[in-house]
């Protein structure tokens, strides 16, 4: 059964640097590296030592709140160091890699006979649990919470995101293993979102209700598919998973192995040849970055898209679920009388002095630029024309601000994740951050509310 969901609201940003339909292997990392602030609200809990060895899924710590949630080793080799920041939380575990991966065997089960109980046993045993997060919060999913629906989207429309047609292509047996799997974790629905006009890849899967999405980003954001869908109300739960994170589940349930395998769209307009690379979860950017080759130096490293994305070092590693790399030019410098003239190489929501709506189909060069200062909130009305959620986005940031708790619930803060409010932040005129704002609201309902 396939159901349409047309998106109205929004602002596709159109970037240079799309990756080619080219896949190549990543040269294999040295080191690879686990940051458990990946893992918002888990305080780590190692189970191994510095010097110890490991094979690929095996456990290298779990939550400290549940000792069920565990995470493990991407790769085979040696845990050299385990970096401590302030209160020596820890920041980052280094494994140094092995030339090739062994992994840890657990059992496989056929998830079109096994049982929820046996199905959410190996998921949380072998480190496969923390790709399943919840709404409310964005957080990983509490084992013992049933949710009323599970949520995929298999259509991204941020800037310059990976294809997953093209990056999960062939993986459909594995696909479907893990949504037969999730099926049977809910009494609901396990929802599937996929663009116009998408593969076999993922039309053609069973045990789930497709739905077509198409209209402008953030429609491939899966908390907008959600509002579409069937919303969060207070006192119920969804999960959510990644489209690239089924394809881990899959081939543990098919062959017992946490294989942490990533394929990574290498993109922007700062990269000489951008494409797709083969790698595996935290591994040293710099690998496929510098194979590619850049444009210039001065650049800024994202793990992730441009809107929602974490800023990391050329030679850093590559965030537990990010599957984009993307590379732009630094914005450091400064225009003058950048603010009082025309600008025609900028994309903007607005037409005062901007032409970008004349062209809808151009694509721009950005730098990190803010082009502007932080301040005060202006009410211009702007939000709500890239805000598709049937939410008042102005109110319930300033309800966040000032921690009005009950305010945050009536305003439909359930429904919400950092990520949804990416666009806003975009094009704020006062320079607001907006995801950081609504990531501390979240928390503070965390604590009060649980």
């Amino acid at each position: 059964m396939s159901k349409d969901i047309k998106i109205n609201k929004g602002l596709t940003i159109r970037l240079k640097g799309e990756a080619d339909k080219t896949l190549s292997n990543a040269p294999r990392s040295r080191t690879f590296a686990i940051r458990p602030s990946d893992f918002h609200l888990i305080t780590p809990k190692m189970v191994i030592k510095e010097g110890a060895k490991l094979l690929a899924g095996d456990t290298v710590f779990y939550s400290k709140a549940n000792e069920s949630i565990k995470f493990s080793s991407p790769v085979s080799g040696t845990l050299t160091k385990i970096e401590r920041g302030a209160k020596r939380v820890i920041t980052r575990i280094l494994i140094e890699a092995e030339p090739q991966d062994t992994f840890k065997a657990y059992s496989s089960l056929n998830p079109e006979t096994s049982d929820a109980a046996a199905i959410k046993e190996l998921l949380l045993a072998s480190g496969c649990w923390p790709f399943v997060k919840q709404r409310p919060y964005d957080v990983i999913a509490h084992p013992d919470t049933a949710p009323k629906a599970i949520f995929i989207s298999a259509h991204s429309t941020a800037p310059l995101a990976a294809d997953l047609d093209f990056a999960l292509n062939g993986k459909e047996k594995e696909i479907q293993a893990a949504v037969t799997a999730l099926s049977k974790l809910t009494e609901g629905d396990v929802h599937v979102s996929v663009g116009s006009g998408a593969s076999s890849t993922f039309s053609n899967l069973k045990n789930c209700v497709l739905h077509t999405v198409s209209g402008p980003h953030p429609a491939g954001n899966v908390g907008t598919q959600i509002a579409k869908i069937d919303p969060v109300n207070k006192g119920e739960t969804v999960w959510t998973v990644a489209a690239q994170d089924l394809v881990i589940i899959g081939e543990l349930l098919l062959t017992g192995k946490f294989n942490a395998e990533r394929v990574v769209a290498l993109v922007g307009s700062s990269v000489k040849a951008p494409k797709y690379y083969r790698t595996r979860i935290g591994s040293e950017v710099s690998t496929f970055v510098y194979d590619s080759g850049l444009e210039e130096e001065n650049v800024r490293v994202i793990s992730g898209d441009v809107l929602t994305g974490t800023k990391i070092s050329p030679k850093g590693y590559l965030g537990y679920y990010s599957n984009t790399v993307s590379v732009i030019p630094e914005g450091d410098d400064y225009e003058f009388f950048g603010w009082n003239k025309p600008v025609f190489d900028k994309i903007s929501a607005s037409r005062a002095l901007t032409f970008s709506w004349m062209f809808p189909k151009k694509k721009y060069e950005l730098d990190t630029n803010t082009n502007g200062e932080h301040r005060a909130f202006v009410l211009t009305g702007n939000y709500e024309r890239v805000f598709p959620l049937d939410i008042y986005p102005l109110q319930i940031l300033k309800a966040c601000m000032v921690e009005d708790l009950d305010a945050m619930e009536a305003l439909g803060m359930y429904e919400v994740a950092p990520e949804d409010f990416a666009l806003t932040e975009f094009i704020c005129v006062s320079k607001q951050p907006h995801q950081q704002i609504i990531r501390n609201g979240l928390d503070l309902m965390y604590k009060e509310i649980g």
